[in-house]
């Protein structure tokens, strides 16, 4: 195959040099270290420079985003939620070019970059609709009916450090950083260098649709390099990566004293019952496995189907996985695109061999395909896996899953329960009461009945985060908006009933008190 260097990039007209200039000139950076080349990941060859930022630049940015945050919070909460009306009808104006370079950047194929795409328009229409409700003022119940009242307010926290990853780095950028912006803090994120473009063209539409101009700083550089003064610097950290990571990033928000959300790492489970559709179950196990290429993060790893049905699952399963297209192009005819790297291709690489040579067996798949581009890899799946290999129990991320059978509905839990993880998880079946009910009893932060991980991940008034390893904290729903602000308790005493009335004894008062507390048992007072 040919060198990169030998290449000539591919991408869409509409991909130019001057919006690639533009986009890495938001990147708060001195210019005092070496930028990182940034490369098509069909291709591999080079379309950019990106700026790198050092310590000192996170924390201009960190100022930047704090000037601009004071005069933000100020705002009123609907003229802050024009300003995301406007960015949702910039994001679908846009879509084919952000689509671009979602895929210029990560490889996937065009289907998981448009559906990527619309993960952000869908967290706005969900908080535009929730935030008013959220953030308002909330009367409470007092200590003493009638003379007492606690009033709930939610305050901004300031200014939000953001780390998005690179599988997904348009939607988690932005759909993290949203809820934030709306309830008035600003933010300073750091995306992957690899796939920065994307998110950077996030903060170009969102400037245009009417936030302040430092309200969103964007930092970028090794995470050794920016992550700790990101961290220092932040009011709040909103992380999304491996669990290794994931556990550095939050021993030092501790140590600040700040908080943080993490979704981290999986090793994600599906059970197929024995009552399964099979019509309908293959189709939605192919893209549970191999859509984004298996690097996602809900995606399915590990599959346990009943041995009542297990031939027959593995022998259409097998079809269609090995009916894959896979491709390098700008259009929706591949099925599955690239890793995101060479580097990512070995790692997927290293783990099936490590089986193979364990005593694994190929069904399909098990090699990289470099004739397409130098960091594909075929749809892979295996049986005969062992706890002794690192593919048993280690996450992958990649188009590879281990396939098992078991004989009853508690082996099949007993079996997808064996992991330090609980991300997501799968359950497959008619019976949909029998179904949700072992779907229960798995232990994942999200589960999905009939579906691999869209319909749980796409519930955005649902909270959604991890157990075990997988993570600390959640997005969507309710709390992803208020995890971003601090909680006031606003609390009135309107007559003084704390002490002893002139001339009573504290004994008496004693008894009284407790009177009052049998009384408040039974009131329904607030």
């Amino acid at each position: 195959m040919a060198s990169p260097t030998q290449i000539q990039h591919t991408l869409p007209a509409r991909v130019t040099d001057e919006l690639i200039r533009r986009l890495t000139g938001l990147v708060v950076a001195d210019g005092s270290r070496d930028p990182f080349t940034m490369s098509e990941v069909f291709t591999g060859a080079s379309i950019g420079a990106l700026p790198q930022s050092a310590p000192s630049d996170v924390v201009a940015a960190f100022g930047a985003a704090r000037e601009a945050q004071r005069e933000w919070a100020q705002r009123p909460l609907e003229e802050r939620l024009a300003v995301f009306r406007r960015l949702h009808e910039l994001i679908l104006e846009n879509n084919e070019l952000l689509v671009d370079l979602i895929q210029s950047g990560t490889g996937k194929n065009r289907r998981m970059a448009f559906e990527e795409s619309c993960d952000v328009p869908m967290v706005i229409s969900h908080y535009l609709k929730s935030a008013p409700r959220l953030l308002r003022s909330r009367r409470r119940g007092g200590p003493v009916p009638v003379v007492s009242n606690s009033v709930e307010l939610h305050r901004p926290k300031g200014v939000i450090g953001v780390i998005a990853p690179w599988n997904f780095p348009f939607a988690m950028a932005l759909s993290d950083a949203i809820p934030a912006l709306i309830a008035g803090n600003g933010v300073v994120l750091k995306p992957d260098n690899k796939t920065a473009l994307a998110a950077l063209y996030g903060v170009e539409l969102l400037r245009r649709a009417g936030a302040p101009e430092g309200l969103f700083q964007v930092v970028c550089g090794q995470g050794p390099d920016v992550g700790p003064a990101l961290i220092d610097e932040s009011d709040f950290v909103m992380f999304t990566g491996s669990s290794a990571t994931g556990v550095t990033v939050g021993e030092r928000a501790g140590r600040n004293l700040i908080g943080c959300s993490l979704e981290l790492g999986g090793k994600n489970p599906m059970i197929v019952l024995d009552d399964v559709d099979l019509d309908e179950a293959i189709p939605s196990a192919i893209f549970a496995v191999f859509a984004n290429a298996g690097q996602a993060c809900m995606h399915i790893e590990r599959l346990y189907v009943h041995e009542r049905i297990y031939d027959e699952f593995s022998r259409r399963f097998v079809a269609a996985a090995g009916a894959l297209t896979l491709g390098a192009t700008y259009d929706f005819e591949p099925d599955m695109g690239s890793l995101v790297s060479p580097d990512q291709l070995r790692r997927v690489s290293a783990h099936v061999e490590d089986a193979r040579a364990k005593g694994a067996t190929v069904l399909c798949g098990g090699r990289e395909r470099t004739d397409i581009g130098p960091a594909f890899y075929a749809p892979t799946i295996l049986t005969g896996v062992t706890p002794d290999m690192h593919l048993a129990s280690a996450e992958t991320f990649g188009p590879v899953v281990a396939l098992f059978r078991y004989s009853s509905d508690e082996e099949a839990i007993r079996l997808a329960n064996d992991t330090r993880y609980g991300l997501n998880a799968s359950v497959w079946g008619k019976d949909l009461r029998r179904a949700a009910r072992i779907g229960a009893q798995l232990e994942a932060g999200n589960v999905n009945v009939n579906d691999g991980f869209a319909a749980s991940f796409a519930s955005k008034d649902t909270p959604s985060g991890g157990w075990k390893a997988s993570g600390v904290g959640v997005r969507h729903g309710d709390a992803g908006l208020l995890k971003y602000t601090d909680t006031t308790n606003l609390a009135t005493l309107k007559q003084q009933v704390y002490n002893p009335r002139p001339g009573q004894s504290y004994e008496q008062y004693a008894q009284q008190t407790k009177q009052v507390l049998r009384w408040m048992r039974k009131l329904r007072i607030r």
